[in-house]
């Protein structure tokens, strides 16, 4: 988990309207954010239909490279 050290931007009544991080804290929000977002498309495909397709069959049509 990501250890925040959160610094909060107040209005003239004292609410809080913004928050700021140290970059270093943000990029670690973003890089968790990602990852869970390839977690979800992961978890999608998984919940698919599932064909299998033989390896050799792929290696062929990658090599062919994308059709004409």
């Amino acid at each position: 988990m990501v250890d925040l050290h959160p610094e909060y931007v107040i209005d003239g009544q004292q609410r809080r309207k913004a928050v700021m991080l140290p970059i270093d804290e943000w990029e670690q929000i973003l890089e968790a954010l990602e990852e869970f977002e390839d977690i979800q498309a992961y978890d999608s495909a998984r919940s698919g239909p599932q064909d299998a397709v033989p390896f050799e069959d792929t290696i062929k049509e990658l090599e062919a490279g994308p059709p004409a």
